[in-house]
């Protein structure tokens, strides 16, 4: 029986993560649960999954957790150092699917005492890539790639020769807004942003589809992965959702990984990998899709790409920046303080007084390997900054 953590089970990763383990019976054993106000559901999961563990990231909701788990012998805990903590106990494999750049300091934990770390929280290796992979090769650690997009890559990749790979090609739905005039979108709401046309997830990473910078953040993830340069890593816009992710050789030819936009194939890839297990995921009738469709996306309707390469290209903090400027401006936005258009100015502005200051490459610079407290200062440097330039934008209305 596998020993199994899931960092941020409250969410829909986390309760898809779950759905499958709840399907095999006897096959995995859960060691501890973590979420982070929906303690209702936290403690419900606990119980179910009979967890040794359940921990809420806020400690002013321990009491909750603590008198809704009282006489189930489930051990309870609250904080953000209580989750560090739960990332640290032995597991066999552990899904890393807590959101936003929380997700970093569980997630080394896991990678640090050389477990098997599935993950599908992005901004950690967008944030802190180059330390994560050093500290993965020194503890012996895998790391199996959540993302859809990412897993797609993994497996269109697996038994092929790193010399013989040209380029990468992540596909994107192209969100809410990808067919509305570009003169639209400044009136653009949270409720419409909010709305993907495919996928079922949370409202910050369906948000962030509609403005592309859940895309950017994924340019800089496969960076991270698979070492590819930024020039040879694309995107294309793909309505249908269906093919994921490819792979280009140096022979001219491509490797496409196609499946149901259903986050149960990609974890359940991870779950069982290096095997192949039955999913309970929609097989695709191709003759019934018909056709599939592709284009470039817009640069002036996604300025969020630029901004990703532009960061990869000044190396160093900038991507710990990068993340952590847009959490910011998508807080502002999802609090209707500034107008979907201005998400990306405020990141951009940020990044451009923070190289242009010096403060990042202080800390560190570009080429090497950053320490775990210069990336959470760039982090906090970078919110911060960020979150001036929406209190002016506020003045200036």
């Amino acid at each position: 029986m596998r020993t199994v953590t899931v960092l941020g089970s409250t969410g829909s990763i986390g309760c898809a993560t779950l759905d499958l383990l709840g399907r095999a019976p006897g096959a995995f054993a859960v060691e501890a649960l973590t979420g982070a106000g929906n303690v209702a559901l936290l403690a419900e999961q606990a119980v179910a999954h009979r967890a040794r563990l359940a921990v809420t990231a806020r400690p002013d909701l321990y009491a909750e957790l603590r008198e809704r788990l009282a006489g189930t012998g489930i051990e309870a805990a609250a904080g953000p150092e209580a989750v560090a903590e739960a990332a640290a106990r032995p597991a066999d494999w552990t899904m890393g699917a807590i959101v936003g750049a929380a997700g970093l300091v569980p997630s080394l934990e896991v990678v640090r005492r050389g477990g098997t770390l599935a993950l599908a929280n992005k901004e950690t290796l967008v944030a802190a890539g180059r330390l994560v992979m050093a500290e993965a090769r020194r503890h012996g650690a895998a790391i199996l790639p959540v993302d859809s997009e990412h897993s797609g890559l993994f497996q269109a990749l697996r038994g092929e020769r790193a010399e013989e790979v040209e380029r990468l090609i992540l596909t994107a739905s192209g969100g809410a807004f990808r067919d509305w005039p570009l003169e639209r979108l400044v009136h653009a709401t949270v409720e419409e942003a909010s709305t993907h046309p495919n996928w079922a997830m949370g409202q910050r990473i369906t948000v962030d589809s509609a403005s592309m910078f859940n895309k950017a953040l994924e340019v800089i993830e496969a960076h991270e992965l698979f070492g590819l340069p930024p020039d040879r890593i694309e995107v294309l816009i793909h309505p249908e959702s269906l093919v994921h992710a490819l792979v280009g050789f140096r022979d001219g030819g491509l490797i496409a990984h196609l499946g149901a936009p259903d986050m149960r194939h990609a974890i359940g890839f991870a779950l069982y990998h290096p095997a192949r297990e039955a999913l309970p995921v929609e097989r695709l009738d191709l003759a019934q899709v018909g056709r599939l469709t592709f284009r470039e996306p817009d640069a002036a309707r996604y300025p969020a790409l630029g901004l990703a390469r532009a960061a990869m290209e000044a190396g160093g903090l900038m991507g710990a920046a990068f993340n952590a400027a847009k959490e910011a401006a998508l807080d502002a936005f999802l609090a209707r303080t500034i107008r979907f258009t201005d998400m990306a100015r405020v990141v951009e502005e940020a990044l451009d007084r923070l190289s242009g200051a010096g403060a990042l490459p202080s800390l560190c610079r570009s080429g090497d390997i950053p320490r775990l407290e210069d990336v959470l200062e760039a982090d906090r440097l970078a919110r911060e900054t960020a979150r001036e330039l929406v209190a002016a934008m506020g003045e200036d209305a």
